[in-house]
């Protein structure tokens, strides 16, 4: 199984199919809003039709051309491009164009946060994630991939599937490391790689790599044809949008948290004996802090 080199959106996929049946000016008009996704994606079709000096029913017909039966299905795919392709610096030069107070730009991460939130627990059914942890429950090895700042997932998933007693890890994310450990796996195996966007190319290749190694793998992205989503046997959909120049983990922490909790719950004898070792183990090696400290006056030795 192999990645395309270049992956291409929804959106850019419909505008490549329909280029034999458009104008050279419809042609030109979509690129113009396509190549400034972040000013447009917000826009009624008053209002690109304002900006780009034409009628509504202009913007419409040409949204038709691409298959679109209503103007909102092309927005959405719209926003969905603009997500997937912004930069960090595209996407803070867009929210600073908004001219916004700084308090008016924290309430609007917070609100897109819940807002994650809210659409991944709508999407992402309780029955999902316990399939999931069954399916993790019969792995041998689990390996959780994840590069750059996905790495912080990926460890966080690894740190609490080891508390409960599996064998999870999160390798170091170099393609030459993950390409190394996950050639090691088979088919008793589970490799769960994060990326999202356009994905990162150590992630996608380590993904398919276990696959063809004959290990199960699992994606967790923020678009179904993503190519975490399209390398991988199965994968969750969770949102990251944020107005800042990263995205938000809002979403999949709190879907990786309820993962920890399904697992615990789906082998609860052995999750209980595990965590009970650790309890004794901690409490002899005396890893809390007891007492307070002292603190020295100023001057004083």
């Amino acid at each position: 199984m192999t990645v395309e080199a270049k992956w291409t959106t929804p959106l850019e996929e419909r505008m490549q199919q329909a280029e034999p049946r458009l104008s050279p000016r419809r042609r030109k008009l979509l690129w113009s809003i396509v190549d400034s996704a972040e000013d447009t994606y917000y826009l009624s079709s008053r209002e690109l039709a304002r900006r780009y000096g034409v009628d509504a029913a202009t913007i419409v017909r040409t949204t038709q051309v691409l298959g679109y039966e209503q103007f909102a299905d092309f927005v959405s795919d719209l926003r969905s491009h603009f997500v997937t392709r912004i930069t960090p610096y595209r996407m803070m030069r867009s929210a600073a164009r908004e001219h916004r107070s700084v308090e008016a730009h924290v309430q609007h991460s917070l609100e897109t946060d819940r807002a994650n939130f809210d659409a991944m627990c709508q999407n992402l059914p309780p029955e999902r994630i316990v399939e999931l942890a069954r399916r993790l429950d019969k792995a041998q090895q689990i390996v959780v991939v994840g590069v750059d700042l996905a790495y912080s997932l990926a460890w966080f998933l690894a740190y609490g599937l080891s508390w409960l007693g599996l064998r999870a890890e999160a390798p170091v994310g170099s393609i030459g490391n993950l390409q190394h450990r996950v050639r090691t796996l088979g088919s008793r195996d589970v490799v769960i790689a994060v990326s999202f966007g356009r994905c990162l190319r150590e992630s996608v290749e380590a993904a398919r790599t276990a696959r063809v190694q004959g290990a199960w793998t699992f994606g967790i992205t923020d678009a179904d044809n993503s190519p975490i989503a399209r390398v991988c046997h199965d994968h969750w959909v969770i949102p990251v949008t944020n107005p800042s120049f990263h995205g938000s983990y809002v979403a999949p922490m709190a879907a990786l948290n309820a993962l920890q909790v399904a697992y615990a719950h789906v082998q609860s004898k052995r999750s209980l004996e595990h965590l009970k070792e650790i309890d004794r183990g901690e409490a002899v090696a005396g890893r809390w802090y007891s007492g307070l400290p002292s603190v020295p006056e100023k001057g004083r030795t």
